[in-house]
Parts: C-alpha cells; sequence; structure tokens
C-alpha cells in the first residue's frame, strides 16, 4: 500500500500549490541519452533493447524519490516501487498491445518476462494488481529519430503517471544517442528532478 504523506510537512507545498490550480501543469522535454553501453550488453547477452531500457528506466526513476510520489485529487501519497507499461508492436504487422508487469530487480529477467507476456497476451490492454498512479506508460517509434513528442491524455490536472517516449537511435563518432521524452506533472516533478533522472540512468547503463 502506498504512504499517506503530511502535505503540511511536504517541502514542495509552496511549489504544489503554484500549480494546482491550472488546468493543464504538464511540461514537456526531450534530450539525447548514449545507449552505447546498453547496447553492447544486450548484445553480449542476447537481450532484447526495448524493453532492456524501460527497465533502466524504470529503475531511475524508482531511485529519484521525487518520482514515487502521486496527486490524488489533493491528497499525497508514496508508492514503494514503479510499474512499467508499455507499447509493443505484433511482429512483422501494424497493430500494438499495452504490456504491464512489475519490473523486479533482475534485467534479464524482466525482459524474458517480458517477451513472454507479450506473446501471450491477446488482449490489447491487460488490468493487475497494481494502483494506476504507480505506472510508467512508455512508447517508442522505431522508425524515424524523435525529437519532440506529445501524448494524448484526459483533461486530468492530477494525473501522476510520467510518459516516457523515444525513436530510432543514431550512431555519432562510435557512440549510440537516442532522443528520449518526458512528459511529468509539474505539480510533483520539476527539471532538477528531471536531471536527477538523467544522472540515474546514465549511471544505470554504466555500470551494467
Amino acid at each position: 500500500m502506498p504512504e499517506l504523506i503530511d502535505m503540511s510537512r511536504w517541502p514542495r507545498r509552496e511549489i504544489y500549490d503554484f500549480f494546482a490550480p491550472m488546468a493543464d501543469p504538464f511540461y514537456a522535454l526531450t534530450f539525447p541519452v548514449e545507449v552505447t553501453r546498453l547496447r553492447a550488453h544486450c548484445r553480449e547477452r542476447g537481450l532484447p533493447f526495448y524493453p532492456a531500457l524501460v527497465f533502466g528506466v524504470t529503475k531511475a526513476m524508482e531511485s529519484v524519490d521525487a518520482f514515487l510520489y502521486k496527486d490524488r485529487g489533493g491528497a499525497l501519497v508514496k508508492h514503494e516501487r514503479l510499474v512499467p507499461s508499455f507499447t509493443d508492436l505484433d511482429r512483422g504487422g501494424e497493430l500494438f498491445r499495452i504490456v504491464t508487469l512489475e519490473a523486479g530487480d533482475d534485467l534479464e529477467d524482466f525482459c524474458r518476462r517480458a517477451k513472454e507476456k507479450s506473446a501471450a497476451q491477446r488482449e490489447f490492454i491487460t488490468s493487475g494488481p497494481w494502483d494506476e498512479d504507480s505506472l510508467i506508460y512508455f512508447s517508442c517509434l522505431p522508425w524515424f529519430p524523435v525529437s519532440a513528442f506529445k501524448n494524448e491524455r484526459d483533461p486530468d490536472p492530477k494525473d501522476s503517471v510520467p510518459r516516457v517516449t523515444w525513436g530510432r537511435w543514431r550512431v555519432e563518432g562510435g557512440r549510440t544517442l537516442l532522443d528520449m521524452s518526458l512528459e511529468l506533472n509539474h505539480r510533483l516533478l520539476d527539471g532538477a528532478h528531471a536531471g536527477k533522472f538523467y544522472e540515474a540512468l546514465t549511471r544505470w547503463m554504466e555500470g551494467i
């Protein structure tokens, strides 16, 4: 169960109150991420790159405390873990499904479970035992580089689910880069938190 937070003791309370009246408190940013080491690791271990990066992003967000806080209509809760929910394209087709499963703590195990669940899933989307606001939504457009992105959403200013999107990688001077887009709710997350996420993701890739 998520922990209920006393907002009167929350250091960001004034910032939250500033953005709370806004009908659209969301912002988006796109930045290059070097994935050279992750690609090499996936080749060495025979792992699919897409779920591997989904796992890495999830663990990086979990390591930044602010990403665990969620807005429930003016109440503030904190999760212990986040759950990746990602689009996955039918092999050789144009239709996709949304696959959701716990990340766990092991990269190879997650890649195996993600592959198995996607192959077995017949519905477009399935529900699970997780809270909706514990999710991270992922999309990938591997056909072209993505320099900016905006996801569809209901006009709900308390929506606390981060959106993460990337496109095709590119090779520059021996380094593999892709542009990653984040959509975040400014009630809960500032640019400093996005910066900490970037640093955590980079450390994770350098350490595998």
